[in-house]
C-alpha cells in the first residue's frame, strides 16, 4: 500500500503553509546538474506495432510551426492588457463582495496602480513558469527519446523534443521583448522537475512530465488563451495548445499500455510520483515571488486574500488547472488501484471532480484546426 503523504513530501503536513513557503530558489543559480540516473536503450525492432502512437508521429510531423515567422511580432503589446484578466480579479470592490477584508493589512492603502502591478507581476510570474516548464519538458523527452523500449515511442517524441525547443524559444522572447523579463523559477516545480529527471524509470519520466507538468500547463493554457484579449499572446498560446494536447496524449496512450502489466505496489510507487507532483504543482501557484516583489510577506498575502468561506483546497482557479490531469490518471488506473489510494488523495485537494471530463487520447483530435489554419494563411499568402 502506498505511505502516508507527508512520508515522501518534504514536511510534516501536507497544508503546512510555512513549510511550502520556506522553499527558495537560489538567485544566482544560472547552470543547474541533474544527475541522470537511467539508461540509454536501443531497440534494434523497428517494427511499427502501435498505430496510436504512428499516428500521433504522423500528426505532429505536418503539425510543426516556426515561432519567428508564424507568429506576428510586430504587434505592440501593452503589459497591463496582458494582465487585463488577472489585475480584474484584484478589484478591491470584488474582493469586498467576497468577505475579503483589507482594513488592517498591508493592502489597506492600495490603489489602482498597486493592483495593476500585481497583475503585471502575476501573469509575468505565471507566463515564466511555462517556460521553465517548457524546458523541462524538453530535456525530458530528450530522455524519453533515449530510454523508452518501443521504437514508435522514439519516433513520436523525437517530434517533441523540437516542439519543446520552440516552446521555450517563444515564451522566452514573449517574456523578454515584450514584457519586462522573466521570474526564476519557482523551487516547487524545480524540485518537481530534478525529480523526474533523477528517476531510472522511464514510465515516470513519462507520468511526471506528459501527465502531471504538461497536463497542468494544457489546461492553464486553455484557460488564459480564453481570457486574455491580448493577440500576440493568444495566437501563441494557441499554437502551444496544439502542442501541448499531442504531447499529453502521448503520456496517456504509452502508458496505458504498460501500466496493465504493473503489480499493485509498482502502482503503489506511481500513485504516491502523481500525489507528489501535483501538491509541488498546486504549491508554486501561491506564487509568493509575486508578493516578495511587491513588498509584501507571501503568508499574508495568501491568508487575507482568500475569501472566508473558501476551503483552503478549493480555489476555483487553481482547481480548473487539474482539470485535465485527473481524467488522463483516472484512464491510467491510478485513481482507483490499491483501494482508491490517489483518489482518497485527491479529494483532500479538492479535485477529484474532474474525473469525468475528456482525456487527452482524444483531446488532441480537437486542436487539429490550428495546422489547418496555418497551411490555409500559407496558402493564400
Amino acid at each position: 500500500m502506498p505511505r502516508d503523504a507527508s512520508a515522501f513530501l518534504d514536511r510534516d503536513e501536507v497544508d503546512d503553509l510555512d513549510a511550502i513557503l520556506a522553499i527558495k530558489s537560489d538567485p544566482n543559480e544560472v547552470i543547474h546538474t541533474v544527475e541522470d540516473n537511467a539508461d540509454a536503450i536501443f531497440t534494434w525492432d523497428y517494427e511499427r506495432t502501435r498505430p496510436s502512437l504512428s499516428k500521433l508521429y504522423e500528426k505532429a510531423k505536418s503539425a510543426q510551426w516556426n515561432g519567428e515567422t508564424d507568429l506576428d511580432w510586430s504587434i505592440e503589446v501593452d503589459p497591463e492588457e496582458v494582465a487585463a484578466a488577472a489585475s480584474a480579479l484584484n478589484n478591491p470592490e470584488m474582493m469586498k463582495s467576497m468577505g475579503i477584508e483589507l482594513a488592517g493589512t498591508s493592502f489597506e492603502k492600495w490603489g489602482e496602480k498597486e493592483w495593476t502591478q500585481v497583475g503585471i507581476e502575476q501573469q509575468n510570474f505565471m507566463l515564466s513558469q511555462f517556460m521553465h516548464g517548457e524546458q523541462g519538458a524538453l530535456l525530458c523527452t530528450a530522455k524519453i527519446v533515449e530510454t523508452v523500449p518501443w521504437i514508435d515511442a522514439k519516433y513520436y517524441a523525437a517530434t517533441q523534443v523540437m516542439d519543446e525547443a520552440r516552446h521555450v524559444e517563444v515564451f522566452a522572447k514573449y517574456l523578454d521583448t515584450k514584457l519586462s523579463g522573466h521570474y526564476l523559477i519557482n523551487p516547487h516545480l524545480g524540485l518537481l522537475l530534478d525529480d523526474i529527471i533523477a528517476d531510472s524509470r522511464w514510465d515516470i519520466t513519462y507520468l511526471g512530465m506528459q501527465i502531471m507538468v504538461e497536463g497542468l500547463a494544457l489546461a492553464a493554457f486553455g484557460l488564459m488563451q480564453a481570457i486574455t484579449p491580448e493577440p500576440l499572446l493568444k495566437q501563441l498560446l494557441r499554437y502551444v495548445m496544439a502542442d501541448e494536447a499531442r504531447h499529453v496524449a502521448f503520456g496517456v496512450l504509452s502508458l496505458q499500455e504498460y501500466y496493465k502489466e504493473l503489480t499493485g505496489p509498482e502502482l503503489s510507487d506511481r500513485q504516491e510520483f502523481a500525489f507528489e507532483a501535483a501538491v509541488r504543482l498546486r504549491d508554486r501557484l501561491l506564487a509568493a515571488e509575486v508578493w516578495e516583489r511587491m513588498g509584501v510577506d507571501p503568508k499574508e498575502a495568501t491568508l487575507v486574500l482568500r475569501p472566508p468561506d473558501m476551503d483552503k483546497n478549493s480555489d476555483p482557479f487553481q482547481m480548473m488547472l487539474f482539470s485535465k490531469i485527473v481524467p488522463n490518471l483516472s484512464k491510467l488506473g491510478l485513481l482507483d488501484a490499491n483501494d482508491g489510494w490517489l483518489r482518497q488523495r485527491f479529494d483532500t485537494l479538492g479535485v477529484s471532480q474532474f474525473e469525468t471530463w475528456v482525456d487527452s487520447s482524444i483531446e488532441y483530435e480537437m486542436l487539429d484546426a490550428v495546422t489547418d489554419d496555418r497551411a490555409a494563411a500559407a496558402a493564400g499568402a
